[in-house]
């Protein structure tokens, strides 16, 4: 199964993550949507999954939820906006991450690009950066997962280009 990972859009799709999307069988939006027009263009490609971030409206909030777990090829995946420092995640991500024991962790916000492993929460940490062009971040960038029975078997990282002209 092969999914694209993408957080703070900003009410921003950038022309060229079309022909990546066509390659995958899920995409994964951790939040900061911006618009719901982003969630509905994107779910004429694929199925979306995602949750809502600190800049989505009432609109978007109706649609995603702010905390959602999948299940993918027998792995656990958690996916929320804020989760807060890695290995320090704020009190109630923290508490949530206990209780639902994922495998992998997808967040965004920071717009800061990472993918660690968690060994005090035992999984994988993953923030695809922000593919939006709002922000401070100097590349758009978002993560290809590719996993298979309970297995990760690439993470790769896609640059769009630059946030904006400088």
């Amino acid at each position: 199964m092969r999914i694209a990972i993408i957080s703070d859009t900003h009410s921003y799709l950038d022309n060229k993550i079309w022909k990546y999307l066509e390659e995958v069988d899920e995409i994964w939006h951790a939040g900061d949507v911006g618009k719901v027009e982003v969630l509905d263009e994107l779910s004429k490609k694929k199925p979306v999954y995602g949750v809502y971030g600190n800049i989505d409206d009432h609109v978007v909030r109706k649609e995603l939820p702010e905390f959602t777990v999948l299940e993918r090829e027998g792995l656990r995946i958690a996916l929320t906006h804020i989760a807060g420092k890695f290995e320090v995640y704020h009190r109630r991500v923290a508490e949530w991450l206990r209780e639902e024991k994922p495998d992998i962790l997808v967040c965004g916000h920071s717009h800061i690009l990472k993918a660690m492993y968690d060994k005090k929460f035992n999984l994988l940490h993953l923030n695809p950066g922000a593919c939006g062009i709002h922000g401070f971040h100097q590349k758009k960038t978002f993560l290809m997962l590719e996993i298979a029975a309970g297995k990760i078997n690439s993470l790769n990282v896609v640059e769009l280009g630059p946030r904006a002209k400088i």
